[in-house]
């Protein structure tokens, strides 16, 4: 199945996939607190924004391709990591990041949206294995597995993020 979802990360989109997307996150992009997200950095010089949005651009095309929930999975993706604070220097919290953002990223995203249960499932469950109980649909166990190829991408510098430059510019990033 691994195989499978990253040879869909490969698929070339076309204008409406972009368009689809847009509308499918519209809502959160808007923003200023999901726009905030770029005052951080997740991986190497990537900022939090790019990565959540390459994260959730991802999950949102093959979960498409899948015939599944990709608008629920677009904006899980968009907001799995919406801890809103830089990892790297200080945490307001005890414990482990990998562990501990889940959980702050959801009470965030609750704070200022209307999220479905699945959406909820999706910020929560995203660093599985480390949140120890396992997603319970398909579509957040796509966002998990494009988090982590997202992740190797920014942190190895290994190949193109595919996209991504088209995104932002098309959202005026």
């Amino acid at each position: 199945m691994v195989g499978w979802i990253i040879s869909k990360l490969n698929l070339n989109a076309d204008s409406s996939d972009y368009e689809e997307y847009v509308d499918c996150i519209r809502d959160l992009i808007d923003h200023e607190m999901v726009w905030s997200m770029k005052n951080y950095i997740q991986h190497r010089d990537i900022d939090c924004l790019e990565h959540s949005l390459y994260v959730s651009y991802n999950s949102y095309l093959i979960c498409r391709r899948m015939g599944l929930d990709y608008r629920s999975a677009a904006r899980g993706g968009l907001l799995h990591d919406f801890f809103l604070y830089d990892w790297h220097v200080t945490k307001p919290y005890k414990g482990l990041h990998g562990f501990m953002h889940p959980r702050i990223a959801l009470q965030n995203a609750n704070k200022y949206f209307y999220l479905n249960e699945l959406e909820k499932e999706i910020i929560l469950k995203h660093m599985w294995p480390l949140t120890i109980t396992p997603p319970k649909h398909k579509e957040a166990y796509v966002v998990v597995l494009a988090d982590k190829y997202c992740a190797f991408m920014e942190i190895s510098k290994f190949g193109k993020r595919r996209n991504v430059n088209r995104l932002q510019r098309l959202l005026s990033y």
